[in-house]
């Protein structure tokens, strides 16, 4: 497995970069919260010469392809073919409420916006018309003016992250990469994540081999109170996907049916501390790693070894005390 970090804030990025690339790690990846998560990768790409820097993921909704496109277009010249083009689809409310955009059917729409991009960049690349169209993107124009000075590095790949399985079907249908969420077990990628991208592949008469599947770990390392912080950290974290209804199925698979409710119950309350009380030790041990740093690697390796192909952990500050390698 690759070991890969978090790039973090636009001031902290060129400085976070070259301690990771120095330090081994194979990329350095923003997320899209509370800050763009593109400007930090300018400044990242211009202090680095291997590291491989993406979006884990970029809100794929709160924008046009065509914006996307050029982006990801200058990302890629930036920093010499070495970026990632991560994506996610957020929630209804977010996009509709906080961004102002059109939801449609979210799998139907990425693997739209998906191909959109890449009609995109083939039309640069080949200098020829720009005809796409599908039930939520027309693209249909591209004068000589707008497009962008050819570069070497050809288009960046798209990850495409998701947790149900038409979402993770898509994803192997169209992608290139697959993001699985914080809130997922090895379990979980295993019956339900693999098996989903499988059939995606199989649609797009593809295989798994020339596809990245990448997990981000729930991670408690260091010192005990390093560990008993972190634990807390993502006790909280845990109990705030659970209360949602979009990961009832993760909890369904483990017999956690139950907890769901309750936390939505509590979380409609605000008593999120009751909320992380909920979340025992089973649960913590099914999606977390709690473990010494001199145990990290081989629970890692035991428990992800064959399911994924890149990884890297959450809290972040937990992922920084590993070495890679």
């Amino acid at each position: 497995m690759l070991v890969d970090t978090f790039l973090g804030s636009i001031e902290q990025a060129a400085s976070v970069a070259r301690e990771a690339e120095s330090g081994g790690f194979a990329g350095a990846f923003t997320g899209e919260v509370s800050a763009d998560p593109f400007l930090p990768l300018v400044a990242a790409a211009s202090e680095t010469e291997r590291l491989e820097l993406g979006t884990a993921i970029a809100v794929a909704f709160a924008r046009s392809p065509m914006a996307v496109a050029y982006t990801a277009n200058d990302l890629q010249r930036a920093s010499r073919g070495r970026f990632i083009l991560g994506l996610g689809s957020q929630v209804r409310a977010h996009i509709e409420r906080r961004f102002a955009m059109p939801w449609g059917r979210p799998a139907d729409q990425m693997r739209d916006f998906v191909l959109a991009l890449r009609a995109i960049w083939q039309s640069w690349s080949r200098r020829e018309p720009l005809a796409f169209e599908s039930e939520h993107y027309r693209h249909t124009l591209m004068t000589p003016m707008f497009v962008p000075p050819p570069h070497e590095f050809g288009p960046p790949p798209v990850w495409v992250a998701g947790v149900g399985d038409v979402m993770t079907r898509v994803a192997g249908e169209v992608a290139d990469g697959f993001v699985c969420h914080a809130f997922s077990t090895p379990r979980w990628i295993r019956e339900r994540t693999l098996p989903a991208l499988t059939a995606g592949r199989e649609r797009a008469g593809k295989s798994l081999e020339d596809f990245t599947v990448k997990a981000t770990v729930f991670l408690a390392t260091g010192s005990d109170q390093e560990i008993e912080a972190a634990v807390a950290k993502i006790r909280s974290q845990v109990a705030f996907y659970a209360s949602t209804s979009t990961y009832r199925p993760l909890l369904e698979l483990h017999g956690w049916a139950d907890l769901g409710p309750e936390l939505s119950r509590l979380a409609k309350a605000g008593d999120w501390s009751a909320m992380a009380a909920l979340i025992d030790h089973d649960v913590l041990d099914s999606c977390a790693v709690i473990a010494p740093p001199d145990k990290v690697d081989a629970t890692v390796k035991d428990r992800y070894g064959g399911l994924v192909d890149r990884i890297s952990f959450w809290p972040h500050e937990s992922g920084r005390l590993l070495t890679c390698t």
